[in-house]
């Protein structure tokens, strides 16, 4: 796909990996719209990249908001190529510790949020006579897990197989679908988990790089998931 002129939804779009995907599909010509809850912080990147970034504040675990939102913004001739499902809510904790709002958080947003968006874009992506591509999200943690991870990782082994199902589903209509899985990343995503982050986890901008390899693939190359991770984990000392 060649990205210039190109229109893309990015969720989770305010900072972090949403951010530099962002940055990275403005930089080759895209269109990108920017969803996430925190209005100051998408004002603040749309003053960075300009008016080819469009901020959205909105939660996409609402699913009426959504609805709405797409409803409006595409039409049969204004019609997206490219939806990043990377919103996410984390949190660690053992299955007798994590709580109520914890879980919701993670299933709400890491699996209820993405279909609420895909099944409300897939049809317009449908009628776009280009190829168009679905990146997931998911995460090391949905290939394998470890303790006090029973919520993320419940949630990224969803992705996992809706990535596989909706590949299936949507391949015969000239749409891709990708999933990514990374391992732990430089940003703030786990901080209330007490996780730090550190510069040799992976550094988003690497990330969205890679993403836009995968994007720009030709039409009829699919790349269905990648798993990436730091080559040594380990803070620098």
């Amino acid at each position: 796909m060649n990205l210039s002129e190109k229109i893309a939804i990015v969720t989770g779009a305010s900072s972090g990996l949403g951010a530099a995907f962002a940055i990275a599909l403005v930089a080759k010509g895209a269109t990108v719209y920017g969803l996430a809850r925190n209005a100051e912080k998408l004002s603040a990147i749309q003053n960075r990249l300009g008016d080819t970034f469009v901020p959205i504040a909105m939660d996409i675990t609402n699913q009426n908001a959504i609805t709405s939102w797409v409803n409006n913004t595409f039409s049969n001739s204004y019609l997206p190529h490219i939806l990043i499902n990377n919103a996410g809510a984390g949190y660690f904790g053992k299955v007798d510790e994590l709580s109520l709002e914890q879980w919701h958080a993670m299933i709400n947003t890491n699996l209820n949020g993405v279909f609420y968006i895909s099944a409300k874009v897939v049809p317009f992506m449908k009628k776009n006579s280009d190829s168009c591509h679905i990146i997931n999200i998911g995460s090391v943690l949905g290939k394998t897990s470890r303790a006090g991870a029973v919520g993320y990782s419940a949630s990224k082994y969803g992705i996992q197989g809706f990535s596989e199902a909706l590949l299936k589903e949507l391949r015969t209509d000239n749409i891709k679908v990708t999933c990514v899985n990374p391992g732990s990343i430089d940003s703030h995503f786990f901080k209330d988990s007490g996780i730090e982050p550190h510069h040799n986890m992976l550094q988003p901008a690497d990330i969205a790089t890679l993403v836009v390899h995968v994007l720009e693939t030709p039409d009829n190359f699919l790349i269905d998931e990648i798993t990436l991770r730091p080559l040594n984990p380990r803070p620098m000392t």
